[in-house]
């Protein structure tokens, strides 16, 4: 079957196709699941860049969907023919958070699912969403689970509330059309002011083009009426989390996701104590999270907006066009 291994010290030059061996029967507990997609994210970016240090090779990719072609014994949950997409941490089934590194993260401490077929755990999986494509259900693992908790496990999103949604990569653009589908009030920013009309046509309620306002903060509370945000999606980290702070309401919640602009920096501690807002970091989520978020999906009828889809072979030109930032939303890869 058709894999990719990622060489150390990685680059995406050390990207490789090879021949690797159709995998047997699943054992006791396990599923056997025919891959077709995935999707990409910073994370995965992170890895196969060498940024985040591999074994002496590593399959990549941590989302994948499928479908499930064996079953082993005991396993009630799955039958053979049902469409399915991986967990981003697969021993982190229910409960509070559970982990705090990528150890057991496939594409990263453990192989990933650029290949054509896999066995594991029945439980490494969930059901796909019904009418899911293949390309959309891979999407779901990392960017679409982690807008979901940001906004309504961690944020208790409801209707009225005001988001804003920095930035139009994965993360953002899912949580503007999760907290619309929940009648929540978006704002989005980029420095694309054609990425901006795009956001409006998923139903962004206002846009900031964050290189012309670069008090971007203010901007917001003066559209909330001097209130600010009940929640902001903080993709950027130290360099954008000060206008983050100023955004966002007396009592709100900001959900740290990304570091973009870098692992350190100056952050206003007492504007955020004084405004007494929750500030949360998060990575990803549980399989039950991932499971509340597929019934929510079926519910509300969204659908991700993937920008474009390469092959596998082509997974590293995949990478350099998310280096190039052009993209909106998500990119795939389907085999």
């Amino acid at each position: 079957m058709q894999s990719l291994i990622l060489r150390k010290p990685g680059g995406l030059d050390r990207l490789e196709r090879i021949d690797a061996p159709e995998p047997g029967a699943p054992g006791a507990g396990e599923i056997r699941v025919r891959l077709h997609a995935t999707s990409l994210n910073f994370h995965d970016y992170v890895v196969v860049t060498g940024k985040s240090p591999v074994d002496d090779q590593r399959i990549p990719m941590a989302d994948g969907a499928g479908v499930v072609e064996a079953v082993g014994a005991g396993v009630t949950e799955f039958a053979v023919g049902d469409a399915v997409v991986s967990c981003f941490f697969p021993g982190w089934q229910d409960g509070p958070p559970a982990v705090g590194d990528f150890r057991t993260v496939p594409g990263d401490g453990v192989d990933g699912y650029a290949r054509e077929a896999v066995i594991t755990p029945a439980t490494w999986f969930t059901k796909a969403p019904r009418g899911y494509s293949h390309e959309e259900a891979a999407t779901l693992t990392t960017a679409g689970l982690t807008a979901w908790r940001a906004l309504v496990v961690d944020g208790g999103l409801k209707a009225g509330d005001v988001v804003l949604a920095l930035g139009t990569g994965g993360v953002s653009i899912f949580a503007l059309q999760y907290a619309k589908a929940m009648g929540a009030t978006v704002i989005v920013t980029s420095s694309s002011d054609e990425k901006l009309e795009r956001a409006k046509t998923l139903g962004a309620d206002h846009v900031i083009n964050y290189r012309r306002e670069e008090d971007w903060g203010r901007k917001v509370r003066d559209w909330t009426g001097g209130q600010g945000a009940d929640q902001v999606i903080e993709v950027g980290g130290p360099a954008t989390l000060p206008q983050s702070i100023a955004a966002c309401r007396i009592g709100g919640h900001i959900a740290l996701i990304g570091v973009l602009t870098g692992l350190g920096g100056e952050i206003p501690t007492a504007l955020l104590m004084a405004r007494q807002i929750r500030l949360q970091g998060l990575i990803v989520g549980s399989r039950t999270h991932q499971q509340d978020l597929v019934r929510a999906i079926e519910a509300t009828q969204t659908r991700p907006v993937i920008d474009r889809t390469f092959e596998l072979p082509a997974l590293a030109d995949a990478f350099r066009y998310q280096e190039s930032g052009e993209h909106f939303g998500k990119i795939c890869v389907a085999w």
